[in-house]
């Protein structure tokens, strides 16, 4: 089998045994090819892309280190201005969006939205998919994907799971629950929905917690609507009062959240007693889920071999027990945690092997940097900060740098016997560290990345 550097993405559509045994020399040609590719057909048609290319003055790519200068971090995304969201004013925001993707979105009708929600549903209506982050840092991250990158990304997604957990789920409909939305933009929850039809059988089929859809105005008004409480505030601001009453049903339901995770579990405990099932959450929520469960009395007998899916670390949950995958496991009943590692920014995900590592398929190009932002080599082991280059990304620019500090090994030496570069499972954010500050100074020039987000953030 031959990667095609002219179409990165027909590489999702090979069977992950095929892709991981693929030599490291042949994956990183093709990369380089691919990547060469990526840079020449889109620096004409995103304007974003351009703009930095100039300002950072690279002209050609020719190997994977020359494209450091031209990642984006997580700014780039939300470097809208706020008033854009509070004022609804979706057609400079659509303009803004417009500078990021390859598609002319000038054409599509905005005039009757009066919601981040609406906005986004109206973009999904005219061929994109656009998903946003949680907004934790206080602002929306919107991500310009488009119908154009659906076939591989769905091909891509369904092949990393049957990685991740032996089950094929294009062919074996296990019944699915999760902590989480019915529906939503945020991007795993937009997943959760887009995948349905094909991972489970059907919607329907799909037991979640929150049986409605996760507010995009509310995420991305939450933090200022916070601050506003805190200072007495709140009836100063002019915010529609659907979105206030929104809010007073979120704040209701995570003080009912532990008795809310008891009936759920204890339906689902009943309902499928003796049945393969998938479960999936975060890592904190599974845990939350257990604990809850325990307490409750609550007893799971599903099957040994039913899937458990987790991620995301232990966001939100203070000093959880150093066997909290134990917990897990025996309170579900099951053998194993399955896993992948990704971002909202990034199709391609890395599945936990059975030796412990996160494996990168060769349409993801990791990329590792020092604490000067200078890339180490590809060779060896070495711990620094995390960015990733998807090649399925055909319509908008595919590099991204996280915030996540790894430990990357690069030879083709696992147990598993698995190629690819693959991660440890102890990846922390940056911010999360003593100190707690997670500064990006990119490749480059700072000057020059700052003139390009002074750019990119004005409309």
């Amino acid at each position: 089998m031959k990667l095609d550097p002219s179409r990165p993405g027909s590489w999702a559509e090979q069977p992950f045994e095929v892709l991981f045994a693929l030599s490291r020399s042949e994956v990183e040609q093709a990369q380089r090819a691919a990547l060469v590719g990526r840079f020449q057909s889109l620096r004409s048609s995103i304007n974003a892309l351009d703009k930095l290319a100039t300002r950072q003055d690279v002209r050609v790519i020719d190997d994977v280190e020359d494209v450091v200068p031209l990642l984006f971090d997580h700014r780039v995304y939300k470097s809208y201005p706020l008033s854009l969201i509070e004022k609804r004013d979706f057609k400079r925001l659509t303009s803004w969006l417009g500078r990021l993707t390859t598609h002319d979105l000038s054409k599509v009708p905005l005039e009757d939205l009066n919601s981040v929600d609406a906005w986004l549903a109206r973009l999904d209506e005219h061929g994109m998919i656009v998903g946003h982050s949680t907004g934790t840092t206080g602002k929306l991250s919107f991500i310009p994907r488009s119908r154009d990158e659906w076939p591989a990304w769905k091909a891509a997604h369904f092949e990393v799971l049957r990685a991740a957990t032996g089950v094929d789920p294009r062919r074996e409909k296990i019944p699915t629950f999760s902590t989480g939305y019915r529906s939503g933009h945020q991007m795993m929850t937009k997943m959760g929905k887009l995948f349905a039809e094909a991972s489970v059988g059907g919607d329907a089929n799909r037991h979640m917690l929150y049986d409605y859809a996760l507010s995009s105005d509310l995420l991305s008004l939450a933090g200022r609507l916070q601050a506003a409480e805190e200072n007495g505030e709140l009836d100063q601001l002019e915010i529609d009062p659907q979105l206030l009453e929104e809010r007073k049903h979120l704040i209701e339901a995570s003080r009912n959240r532990d008795g809310d995770l008891a009936r759920f579990l204890s339906t689902l405990a009943d309902e499928f007693r003796g049945q393969r099932v998938r479960i999936g959450g975060t890592s904190s929520d599974l845990l939350r889920l257990a604990l809850v469960g325990r307490e409750k009395g609550i007893h799971c007998e599903f099957t040994r071999d039913s899937v458990l899916m987790a991620g995301g670390g232990m966001k939100g949950f203070k000093e959880a027990p150093a066997n909290w995958e134990e917990i897990i496991t025996d309170f579900f009943g099951v053998d194993r945690i399955a896993s992948m590692y990704g971002m909202s920014e990034c199709m391609g995900t890395a599945p936990l092997c059975s030796s412990g590592f996160f494996h990168f398929m060769p349409y993801t190009i990791p990329i590792v940097l020092d604490e000067d932002d200078t890339p180490f080599p590809r060779t060896g082991t070495h711990t620094g900060r995390m960015c990733l280059f998807d090649l399925l990304a055909e319509t908008y620019w595919g590099g991204f740098i996280s915030g996540d500090r790894v430990t990357i090994n690069f030879d083709e030496d696992c147990a598993c016997g698995w190629n690819g570069p693959r991660i440890t499972k102890d990846i922390v954010r940056f911010g999360d560290l003593e100190g707690g500050d997670d500064k990006i100074t990119c490749a480059g020039t700072a000057q020059a990345y700052s003139e390009f987000m002074d750019y990119v953030g004005t409309i």
